[in-house]
């Protein structure tokens, strides 16, 4: 088989109280650049358990996606999503709901899709180095499947207003975490009305080496990193 592959693990943890979640990563990447991340996410204060497959296209345009989330041992959802140049669309099932359908059109290229590992934060600077000279206007829509800042709603097509919503490059940093002394890239995500998300990602992959976000008070930290990253 061609692809390569690599898997990790990081720590949710808030500021005086320590360890409170955790995710655990597995990343395949197929020789066009297609990649596919499963994440299991963690949440002990929430009680709050996400599994989620999400896949990227070469140029890091969302594929397909699969989010189930249950809160406190309950079911809150489950839901499929797809997503072409153009269109995003999802079906699913959720404990408020049921049984439920989505479907949005975009003129312009569907630029993300956020799904809430924190894996998939780290991506943002893939998509900042891909749009950084486009123009802002033409970026399309963006969508998430929750707009809780933890996630824990939905899972459905959550639109949102990429004018309010900007990644800021910061340069490359070295930084030590418990996985090991790693060179990186530190940017931000900003968000309208919140304090930015500072995230330091590790060479081509966007690999998450830390993450800081004043809103929940939390770091997070990578703690274990095997296989083949670039």
């Amino acid at each position: 088989m061609k692809h390569r592959s690599y898997q990790g693990k990081v720590l949710y943890l808030t500021d005086d109280e320590g360890e409170m979640g955790r995710e655990m990563f597995y990343v395949t990447i197929q020789p066009d650049g297609t990649r596919t991340m499963r994440a299991t996410c963690e949440m002990d204060d929430d009680r709050l358990l996400r599994d989620t497959v999400l896949t990227v296209d070469g140029d890091w345009y969302p594929v397909d996606a699969f989010v189930r989330l249950t809160i406190e041992e309950k079911l809150v959802g489950s839901t499929w999503y797809n997503f072409t140049m153009h269109t995003a669309e999802c079906e699913g099932i959720t404990a408020q709901e049921g049984r439920f359908a989505q479907r949005f059109e975009s003129e312009h290229p569907i630029g993300t899709f956020g799904a809430h590992p924190v894996h998939g934060d780290a991506w943002g600077l893939a998509k900042w180095k891909r749009d950084k000279d486009k123009d802002p206007s033409t970026l399309g829509k963006t969508f998430s499947s929750s707009h809780m800042p933890n996630g824990g709603s939905g899972p459905r097509l959550e639109p949102s207003d990429h004018t309010l919503m900007r990644h800021a490059y910061v340069g490359p940093e070295e930084i030590t975490v418990q996985a090991g002394t790693f060179q990186t890239e530190h940017f931000q995500f900003l968000v309208k009305d919140y304090p930015p998300i500072d995230i330091w990602a590790i060479g081509e992959d966007c690999v998450p080496a830390r993450l800081r976000w004043d809103l929940l008070n939390q770091t997070y930290e990578l703690v274990e990193l095997r296989g083949g990253v670039q």
